[in-house]
């Protein structure tokens, strides 16, 4: 080949390799560090992000990651973020927090890519390799090795060529990157194999199960989802936002930290569960020629979850909810259903408008309740979008007095135009007595103070248990700065439990976290909540930066509840009953 020919074909492929890293938006992402902290990509303020894979034990990454490092020191100053991604299959904390402590990497935000979704998203096939992102664009500007030092097998006295740094000073300068991309020698990176070929999983076979397993209950007709998984063709016109959405960990909408508690509602799904939708996304979304399962008639919503009801709590009128304008709280009274003392063992709502229906609680109130909120009584159960039926175990249940007095507060938000609601709530009853009365309590501060424009006031709330007692979920309440929430146990022997950590809460999604093992906790033991407010710009839900905010009922208010059902061992000496 001649000199000229290969200056040529140098040149065109040149231009390809720069095409292919800087021409594609690279999507969001959503991982926790090793601190137990949320970090997204599109939340990075500064000019860049500089990513550096890694896994624990690669010799190539242990070697390279100390020049990131420095990199670090000499950059951050001039707004540019240095994250480190481990995007190794589920590494043990112990080993990553000993490497960290090795390389002396304990000021660097650490990141957790355990299902590797990341790393197969960005094409990472290497561990050691970079990847710069210009965060006004959020392209990645230069991809490869940090420098030439290191290749297969062996390694030069030194580098002679820095690329991550020079596309550093290049991008900061506002110059066109000259080296775009280079080959990174890195450990290869091991991937799930989610298809028996190199070709794409098949849709009819291992996609459309995944989504009709996790995802068409809500992404179907008159059901929550904002579209419906009716066909191949829709969820085709959809798939670049669901991989961003299963990258930003918003769907499915599971957010507690997986480190923490067995939960027995858990909506995730598995690492190969996500490795299949997001290569079959890669590879373009290929239907096959087989039937579509999405296209197959499915059985009509059930009204009730868990079944027919023994009674239902109607609103004795439709409720009217205005175009615009603040909705203040509704409270309604209702029918009671039952003449006799009855035993409640589940709850469920029916939202009749998922559009303007903010929540909805039921308050009891009879002679000589404990008023746990003024005169409406006792919080018997409260609905938000995302929460979960109530359902007790066996020998736990709600004691609702004959011709006790039943009032539900409604919280509505308008939309832009007229709507109306007929929400119901479903009761569920336990064969007469049970052992144990449940009860939904609460860890709640009322002090708020979240200075405007901060973006991590920390509060914290606690209740002391007298008595012994079980816990058996677990229900994180804020408004739209609520950034995190952290239930922990203070037992009486010294020793803190962390049974709920919750990374990054969605004010859209208020799950209930109901554990598979109810924990029972001795009498002296405080149970602390604490948790964080974002009231800066960076919050994209933030309703006023500039706006010091308080505890109030309204949205744009806020609110420090942790929510959790309990109940206490019943007394060895006092007969079953009221």
């Amino acid at each position: 080949m001649s000199s000229r020919l290969f200056k040529i074909l140098w040149a065109v492929l040149s231009v390809v390799l720069s095409l292919s890293v800087t021409a594609k938006e690279l999507p969001n992402f959503n991982l926790l560090d090793t601190r137990e902290t949320n970090v997204e990509l599109y939340g990075a303020r500064g000019k860049a992000v500089a990513l550096f894979f890694t896994g624990t034990g690669c010799p190539i990454a242990r070697k390279s990651v100390s020049k990131f490092a420095k990199l670090e020191r000499d950059y951050a100053a001039q707004g540019v973020d240095f994250w480190i991604v481990n995007s190794y299959a589920e590494e043990s904390m112990r080993d990553i927090q000993k490497e960290i402590g090795r390389l002396k990497l304990r000021e660097m935000t650490y990141l957790l890519d355990s299902k590797q979704t990341v790393a197969y998203a960005y094409d990472v096939n290497r561990t050691a390799e970079v990847i710069l992102i210009d965060t006004f664009t959020w392209e990645a500007v230069y991809r490869g090795a940090i420098d030439n030092q290191m290749t297969e097998g062996t390694e030069k006295p030194r580098a002679s060529e820095h690329y991550l740094k020079t596309a550093l000073d290049q991008l900061l300068a506002g110059e066109e990157i000259s080296t775009p991309r280079t080959r990174s020698v890195g450990c290869i990176i091991s991937y799930p194999q989610v298809s028996a070929t190199d070709e794409a999983p098949d849709y009819a076979t291992q996609v459309a199960p995944i989504l009709q397993k996790n995802c068409v209950e809500c992404h179907q007709p008159g059901a929550i989802g904002p579209w419906s998984m009716t066909s191949h063709r829709r969820v085709s016109n959809y798939s670049a936002m669901m991989e961003e959405v299963l990258l930003t960990r918003r769907m499915p909408p599971w957010d507690p930290h997986p480190g923490y508690g067995d939960f027995l509602n858990d909506q995730s799904l598995t690492r190969e569960e996500e490795h299949t939708l997001l290569s079959w996304i890669k590879a373009g979304n290929p239907k096959g020629d087989s039937h579509d399962p999405l296209t197959d008639p499915r059985p009509k919503l059930p009204e009730w979850r868990m079944g027919n009801p023994d009674a239902i709590i109607k609103l004795p009128e439709e409720q009217k909810i205005a175009a615009t304008g603040i909705e203040p709280y509704r409270y309604v009274e209702v029918d009671n259903p039952f003449d006799e003392d009855v035993w409640i063992s589940g709850f469920d709502v029916n939202p009749g408008n998922h559009s303007v229906l903010h929540h909805v609680i039921l308050y009891v109130r009879w002679p000589g309740v404990p008023e746990s909120n003024g005169k409406l009584g006792q919080f018997f159960y409260g609905w938000a979008p995302g929460a979960s039926s109530l359902k007790y175990p066996e020998g736990v249940a709600k004691l609702l007095p004959a011709n006790a007095k039943l009032t539900l507060e409604l919280h509505y938000t308008t939309i832009g135009e007229p709507q109306t609601d007929m929400t119901e709530m479903a009761i569920y009853l336990a064969d007469g007595p049970q052992e144990r009365i449940g009860q939904t309590r609460s860890a709640i501060n009322t002090r708020l103070d979240i200075p405007p424009g901060e973006n991590d006031a920390r509060h914290t709330a606690t209740y002391a248990f007298k008595k012994p007692a079980t816990i058996y979920g677990l229900f994180p309440h804020m408004h739209f700065r609520g950034k995190w929430m952290r239930y922990e146990l203070l037992l009486p022997n010294g020793k803190r439990e962390t049974i709920l950590h919750v990374p990054r809460y969605d004010f859209q999604w208020q799950l209930s976290y109901y554990l598979k093992e109810p924990r029972h906790v001795p009498a002296g033991t405080w149970l602390m909540v604490t948790g964080s407010f974002d009231n800066s710009v960076g919050n994209p839900n933030n309703p006023d930066p500039t706006k010091r905010v308080v505890f109030g009922e309204q949205s744009w208010d806020e609110m420090f509840i942790g929510f959790f059902e309990a109940a206490d061992d019943p007394e060895p000496s006092v007969a079953m009953g009221r």
